[in-house]
């Protein structure tokens, strides 16, 4: 990673520290909450920001994949499995260690997936949906692609609201935390979950998931394969034309930006403690879109930053009920004035653009 990268990979570490510092401080905590919330967001919309700002590719149904990471590690960690304890599938889960035996709340015997491996299925179907579905339709292109996308995540968003098994409109919820690590040496177990007291420990643990998934989209467009997928975004035929594989590259990015979704729900259902079908509206998707258009679509700081900060304001009620139209509103400003992104603005060139219109 260039040296310009890690400078702002650095800056990045130091202000979440700070900002952890000062709530704390400033006895004000109850922010990281929307603050943790907002960082799984953003590993949504930084992988979004490759497939549409590098490999050209639109998508309007990445709810879908986020709701598929979600809902699947909710479904495998809540549903007692203890009905069918005697069956095939069941006793070899058993087996290889990925089941949690113990008792609910009225005292009842409990047998469910453990959190980590629900967390892999999870991810794993995501991909290989992802994979299936990128094949067919990334060979469509402008419209028709963006159309494709969208009937993937009304399909994923009415599966999730008809289906008894992941809740029907009421969703999915008691859904336990995700430990990552186990006390060691005094050390407090690494969990995600929602307890108030563990704000901070999970604050952490969003951030550093994202700055993760940063660095590595970081180095991703700067090698050799980033150079490619820029010159598929210039021209498709010429990059062709040059010997890349546009098909395989766009299906790689896409399949990619997936995994970042279906990562992104698994760790925030743990979080939030439950999932609903709102997680997968195709209202969702175009968010998604929208804070990738506001960022710049080639420019994955301005989408984090802008991505972060949206969600942020909008977790914390700031839009009150106008919310959806606030964000539909940015997202037609941001296409008429300022189409590389809104930190690309600039005063002069507005109100050239203002006079002509």
């Amino acid at each position: 990673m260039k040296s310009s990268k890690f400078f702002g990979i650095t800056i990045l570490v130091v202000l979440v520290i700070g900002i952890q510092l000062v709530t704390k401080a400033t006895e004000t905590t109850y922010y990281l909450t929307q603050l943790t919330m907002s960082a799984y967001y953003g590993l949504v919309v930084i992988g979004l920001s490759v497939l549409m700002g590098y490999a050209g590719q639109i998508s309007i149904g990445h709810a879908g994949f986020f709701a598929i990471g979600g809902y699947l590690s909710a479904a495998l960690t809540t549903h007692n499995l203890i009905n069918i304890e005697t069956s095939s599938v069941v006793q070899f889960c058993k087996s290889i260690g990925i089941t949690i035996a113990g008792t609910d709340l009225y005292g009842e015997q409990l047998l469910v997936i453990a959190p980590w491996a629900a967390c892999i299925v999870a991810v794993l179907t995501a991909t290989v949906i992802a994979f299936v579905l990128g094949i067919p339709v990334l060979k469509l292109k402008g419209h028709y692609l963006a159309m494709a996308t969208l009937g993937f995540g009304i399909i994923i968003f009415r599966v999730g609201l008809a289906s008894e098994y992941f809740g029907e409109a009421d969703g999915i919820s008691e859904v336990p935390g995700f430990t990552l690590l186990p006390a060691i040496a005094g050390l407090p177990a690494l969990t995600v979950s929602g307890d108030f007291g563990n704000r901070a420990q999970n604050y952490y643990i969003a951030w550093g998931l994202l700055i993760i998934g940063m660095i590595l989209l970081l180095n991703l467009i700067d090698s050799r394969m980033g150079r490619a997928l820029r010159a598929i975004h210039g021209s498709e035929e010429a990059s062709a034309a040059v010997g890349v594989n546009t098909a395989s590259l766009k299906l790689s990015v896409f399949v990619l930006s997936a995994v970042y979704a279906a990562l992104a729900g698994v760790f925030l259902t743990h979080y939030n403690g439950g999932i609903g079908p709102h997680e997968a509206s195709v209202m969702k998707s175009v968010r998604y879109v929208a804070l990738v258009a506001v960022g710049g679509m080639a420019n994955l700081w301005g989408v984090l930053i802008m991505g972060v900060t949206l969600t942020f304001l909008s977790l914390r009620g700031v839009f009150g009920s106008y919310d959806d139209a606030v964000f539909g509103t940015i997202l037609i400003l941001v296409m008429l004035f300022a189409p590389d992104g809104i930190l690309s603005i600039r005063g002069k060139a507005i109100l050239t653009k203002l006079k002509k219109t």
